[in-house]
């Protein structure tokens, strides 16, 4: 693609202004970094609070008094029971149990739900939604009306809070339509770094306003991708199409604890998704390989795709996510590895540029999260 034809989010004059350098990203021109740089911006982010242009994320409202049964039939999570004003993480999975996408869910009202989907997913999930639960409830694309802000980082409430002060007693995962600058907002404590923040939805028309609003706060400063790839790495969230994807299952990336009490193979509404029959079959028997925190025991960086060997030098898995730590002060990874070599602290090794980089099995997150839990 060239600059032409990437698409532009509506902050994307801002970004500009702001000095940002840009990449393509999933399809859009999107900030990489800003002259602070992605080490400084990351620390600030751990720090204070950080904005993001997440505005390339697609947001779908789905209504009518079936939406939440329906919805459930694509994903191994709770739906009719999430209460009004909360949010959860889930997937669509598909008949061999492979994700297709994670989400955000959140119960706006009784009959309407609000879905923030991957950018690089969302016409194909759009199109899924349509395809699978289009005849059974009305399902509405906000791809061009809404923006989408991150603020994120232990200052994030106290700098929220000064434009609506009930955003201050949210707790994580909690979701409520705000009035930000006079302008109707959605707004979850959610985040994608593992520190506290919000999740903010805004219409398209004062978006600009509403980050600039925010950016004059003393404690804000906008942040690129660069720095956000290393808070979740960090983290220890999964990117889709790297850490999990169609080709690997919810039990393989290390996310079973995503999938409902209620929707699990004991639970009251066991199955009814998607592959559940595969996924209920590798929870009971296991599987071959999983996803695992990765330490590298040389400040070498191990990127996505390095092939992982064991003592013999016999390949046991691949990175599916690497990079450098800046809270950590050393180089952290994720990645698929056989099962015998899953353990914590098992030794394994990277090749990186035809050399063997010791590394060890490692607890994720790498970094404590910080949510707040009230």
């Amino acid at each position: 693609m060239t600059n032409e034809t990437l698409a532009k989010t509506p902050l994307h004059a801002l970004h500009l202004e702001l000095g940002a350098r840009m990449v393509p990203f999933a399809g859009y021109d999107m900030p990489v970094q800003y002259p602070l740089g992605v080490l400084k911006e990351h620390l600030h982010t751990r720090a204070q609070a950080g904005l993001f242009d997440v505005s390339h994320m697609g947001q779908i409202i789905l209504r009518g008094a079936n939406a939440g049964r329906a919805l459930e039939s694509l994903v191994p999570v709770d739906i009719l029971d999430l209460p009004a004003g909360t949010q959860r993480y889930a997937m669509f999975t598909d008949e061999n149990g492979g994700i297709l996408d994670d989400l955000m869910v959140a119960r706006l009202a009784d009959d309407e739900l609000f879905l923030v989907v991957n950018a690089a997913c969302k016409d194909q999930d759009l199109a899924h939604l349509k395809q699978q639960i289009g005849e059974q409830c009305e399902i509405e694309p906000l791809f061009e009306s809404r923006a989408l802000l991150a603020l994120q980082g232990p200052a994030a409430a106290e700098v929220l809070g000064r434009l609506a002060p009930e955003v201050r007693k949210m707790t994580f995962m909690q979701f409520g339509s705000v009035r930000l600058e006079g302008v109707e907002c959605f707004v979850s404590r959610s985040g994608y770094t593992g520190e506290d923040g919000y999740e903010i939805s805004v219409p398209v028309a004062q978006a600009e306003a509403l980050a600039r609003t925010l950016l004059a706060q003393p404690e804000v400063q906008p942040i690129g991708l660069g720095a956000r790839d290393s808070l979740r790495l960090e983290a220890g969230l999964c990117l889709y199409g790297h850490d999990m994807s169609q080709a690997t299952t919810p039990i393989e990336a290390g996310l079973a604890w995503a999938i409902s009490k209620a929707r699990r193979a004991d639970g009251l509404r066991a199955g009814n998704f998607p592959g559940a029959g595969k996924v209920f079959a590798q929870q009971r028997d296991g599987v071959p390989a999983k996803r695992v925190g990765l330490l590298p025991q040389e400040r070498v960086p191990v990127r996505e795709g390095a092939e992982i060997v064991d003592a013999d030098g016999a390949i046991i898995g691949r990175v599916s996510s690497g990079g450098f730590g800046p809270s950590l002060g050393a180089p952290v990874a994720m990645g698929y590895v056989a099962a015998e070599h899953a353990a914590l602290d098992s030794e394994v090794w990277a090749l990186v540029r035809g050399k063997r980089v010791a590394m060890k099995v490692a607890k994720t997150p790498f970094v404590p999260q910080r949510y707040y839990r009230g």
